[in-house]
């Protein structure tokens, strides 16, 4: 009975030292871990604290960077004291167009309308990043607003309005040399030379963008691309006047090659040995093809030919009444390049693509004939 009485009082004790035991390490945990919540809800707080500091901070650094530009702005476009009419806004060419069209003259009306001819955006790398170009692939076109820098009266524009002589109306190919004003057309005679188009989006590599469809001359300076978005750019039931809707006035009746013009064009080709935008000869004269499809002289040279820029026996250029005030989107690039003529009466007018000189008759019924390309004096700014 001893021996049992101690064995239980044995057991009893050490089943007694056992809760005692958990009983103090539970609460040592309980204790610990209150500190340690009360720790990390102090911690907490702090960071809200500090974080609600450099909020607050920045909402103000926002509105006073708002209000200096705000300001800037204001100082930008209020007309300064030495030159009271103007006002001034931050813009500068952001790409330099490389196109098929060496000169104005051929160059398309209007985008789409040749959809051969291509050109390239060259974008300034040390304003246009790469990046930036990112995601343009995925639009099929993409508008572009640019500068009419090729105008023959931009001198006019730094002039004040008294002294300028602007021209409120143009005159319009589709009627037939009529006036029109200005805002209705889509002359690039304007008060402000800034020129839209849309273009077809073939390529994105680095900082080129290879387009189709142009209307763009090389060398054109672009101040902005954006993407054309079918949505919103498309208006259905959109109203234009009847004279812009008569298409059949510049079409011409056929477009034929003389024998010897392709094997001219290979050589030509072989000649100036720079990259081309077009793979082949052959792809090249359908170019030309499309080109000549619209009638591209000027009012005055298809209601009166024989009576403009005549190129006379002894070389001697003379212009007979064409009146370059009154058709200032008449102009050729260096006055008389457009069109020449020899004793025999028929006039031969010339297209620079590529800065290649092709040359062409049109008959009084609308027939083209190209008839030879040679090597033009004027070499696009790609080829220098």
């Amino acid at each position: 009975m001893g021996a049992f009485d101690a064995s239980s009082k044995w057991l009893t004790f050490s089943i007694t030292l056992a809760v005692a035991t958990i009983s103090a390490s539970a609460a040592i945990s309980v204790h610990f871990w209150g500190r340690k919540t009360i720790h990390t809800n102090e911690k907490i707080r702090k960071l809200e604290l500090s974080l609600k500091g450099s909020l607050e901070k920045c909402a103000a650094e926002r509105q006073g960077r708002i209000r200096a530009q705000q300001a800037l702005r204001k100082s930008l476009t209020q007309p300064s004291s030495d030159n009271s009419e103007f006002t001034s806004y931050p813009m500068i060419p952001i790409a330099i167009v490389r196109s098929c069209f060496s000169t104005r003259n051929g160059t398309p009306r209007q985008p789409l309308l040749v959809p051969l001819a291509r050109a390239c955006l060259v974008f300034d790398s040390s304003r246009v990043p790469p990046a930036s170009l990112e995601g343009l692939e995925d639009y099929s076109h993409c508008w572009i607003l640019y500068v009419f820098h090729l105008n023959t009266d931009l001198e006019k524009l730094w002039k004040h309005p008294s002294k300028s002589k602007f021209k409120a109306k143009v005159r319009v190919p589709r009627l037939k040399g009529g006036r029109m004003g200005v805002f209705a057309t889509r002359s690039p005679h304007r008060l402000c030379p800034i020129g839209l188009t849309v273009a077809k989006v073939e390529v994105v590599q680095g900082n080129k963008v290879l387009l189709s469809g142009v209307d763009l001359v090389d060398g054109t300076p672009v101040l902005d691309v954006k993407p054309y978005l079918p949505y919103c750019d498309s208006i259905p039931g959109a109203i234009v006047p009847v004279w812009v809707k008569v298409d059949s006035l510049l079409d011409v009746a056929s477009v034929t090659f003389s024998e010897g013009f392709p094997s001219a064009l290979a050589d030509c080709r072989k000649i100036v040995g720079k990259k081309s935008l077009y793979a082949s000869p052959d792809e090249f004269q359908s170019l030309v093809k499309q080109v000549l499809s619209w009638d591209i002289r000027s009012v005055s040279q298809r209601s009166r030919p024989h009576n403009s820029l005549v190129k006379t026996e002894d070389g001697e250029t003379v212009d007979h009444a064409l009146d370059l005030d009154n058709y200032p989107d008449e102009a050729s690039d260096n006055g008389f390049e457009q069109v020449s003529s020899f004793l025999s009466g028929d006039i031969i007018y010339h297209l620079i693509l590529e800065g290649l000189d092709v040359s062409y008759r049109v008959d009084s019924d609308g027939h083209v004939l190209v008839e030879e390309v040679t090597l033009s004096s004027h070499q696009p700014n790609s080829n220098k």
